[in-house]
């Protein structure tokens, strides 16, 4: 009989493991992982460096990068949050560093640094791992009519413990076990993808990356309308908004702007089966209006000037000479000789050039889901099951998912801790 048994050896599982341990030495703990290697998305994170977490430090605003689960995590992040998720692996020799956007990777680089100290920290604490044990069946036990233990029976064999953590991810079999359990699970969908989209605009360079407005509009009976408060206004409304870096690939459309909407709009996008409409200003400081005014000054001071050579705002040379073709002025034109409604047709296309996405493509290994176990079925002060007690959740398994940034991170170190804390104080 194990005191514990921890279901999935991720980054919230390990998280929880050793503070559990920590906790309460005497513990008995186990952590059943279904594949050969633990820590699996911790070695993929940010391109192998590994955001760690994200360095905003008031978890009101913290919370406010989760589209599903700001409500819910506000509390615990003010139990636990980035801070001292930063105090925890600098205590055990893991050196951070804090980069402009805010995001926190170890100062080696290297998610093999994260792993490691995870490694040496539950050898040391005398935490069991037991790898290729995939779980087929979690069913709670009773005896004279009361809560007795619950049976855990993986391909290998069958265990027994008197609190279970499941921190599995985005795992369906696991989540179909949860539903026999009685839980809700919120159908699954992709959280974090790119835009697919195939226009001439953008064809040929890749690599261009540029501070946009990104509006999605309306199409047919696309839903219920969204907004996100922004710095600069629209003029029609948008179903939903994200200010900020853009970078055009070889398939459409990524950079943080792009992610911010995907999560947003994980739901709504997918209904839609990610053919939808996009507006996007290249210029968020201008409207249209502004920027006509500026363009025909340009038309006077710079009127012996191409206009495909004479880059009249901030943005990358190609880009703008793909707009500047798309707006029907030829390579040759100078200003002087640019029509009113040429004019109007290049404003046009800086501050509200519009896009057919027609998919998604995952943004790289990071593949971040929108559904899981119902929020109203857990308690958050202790992150328990309110159908079963010794039950316990943290991580992507819950319907909680965040934009990136070492946001998702966040949420299983504050879950985990959290659920540590539940189990290693609880009374049997």
């Amino acid at each position: 009989m194990y005191d514990v048994i921890i279901v999935g050896g991720g980054a919230a599982g390990f998280y929880a493991a050793i503070n559990i341990a920590e906790t309460d030495p005497k513990l008995k703990i186990v952590i059943l992982e279904r594949g050969k290697d633990v820590l699996k998305k911790v070695r993929v994170s940010g391109g192998g460096r590994c955001n760690v977490t994200n360095s905003e430090p008031d978890p009101r605003e913290l919370a406010k990068n989760y589209p599903r689960g700001e409500k819910e995590l506000l509390g615990p992040f003010y139990s636990h949050n980035n801070q001292d998720t930063i105090r925890f692996f600098e205590s055990r020799g893991v050196k951070l560093k804090t980069e402009k956007d805010g995001r926190v990777f170890p100062v080696s680089d290297s998610s093999q640094t994260i792993i490691d100290c995870f490694l040496n920290e539950t050898a040391r604490l005398g935490i069991t791992i037991y790898r290729q044990s995939s779980v087929t069946a979690i069913e709670p036990i009773q005896e004279k009519g009361r809560f007795s233990h619950w049976n855990i029976t993986t391909i290998k064999g069958q265990y027994k413990a008197k609190k279970v953590l499941i921190a599995t991810g985005s795992n369906k079999h696991v989540w179909e076990m949860i539903q026999q359990l009685g839980h809700t699970i919120i159908d699954p969908v992709a959280s974090l993808f790119t835009f697919r989209v195939n226009d001439k605009r953008i064809s040929g360079i890749p690599g261009v990356s540029a501070n946009v407005r990104v509006d999605v509009m309306p199409k047919y009976n696309f839903g219920p309308e969204i907004t996100l408060k922004l710095k600069s206004k629209s003029v029609k409304k948008p179903l939903l908004s994200a200010e900020g870096p853009l970078l055009i690939t070889h398939w459409g459309f990524s950079g943080p702007a792009i992610l911010r909407l995907s999560a947003w709009g994980a739901i709504l996008l997918n209904e839609n089966k990610y053919h939808f409409p996009i507006q996007i200003n290249w210029l968020p400081d201008y409207h249209k209006g502004s920027l006509l005014a500026l363009l025909s000054e340009i038309k006077v001071i710079e009127a012996k000037k191409t206009v495909l050579r004479t880059k009249a705002v901030d943005l990358p040379r190609r880009l703008w000479v793909n707009l500047v073709k798309a707006s029907g002025i030829k390579s040759t034109e100078k200003w002087a000789d640019v029509s009113k409604n040429q004019l109007q047709a290049l404003a046009e296309q800086l501050t509200s050039s519009k896009f057919m996405v027609e998919g998604k493509a995952t943004f790289k290994e990071e593949f971040v889901t929108a559904g899981g176990i119902d929020l109203k079925e857990i308690d958050f002060k202790t992150f328990e099951s309110k159908l079963h007690p010794n039950l316990f959740f943290s991580g992507e398994v819950i319907n909680i998912d965040a934009i990136t940034g070492g946001f998702n991170f966040q949420n299983a170190w504050t879950g985990g801790y959290i659920a540590a804390q539940g189990i290693a104080n609880k009374d049997d």
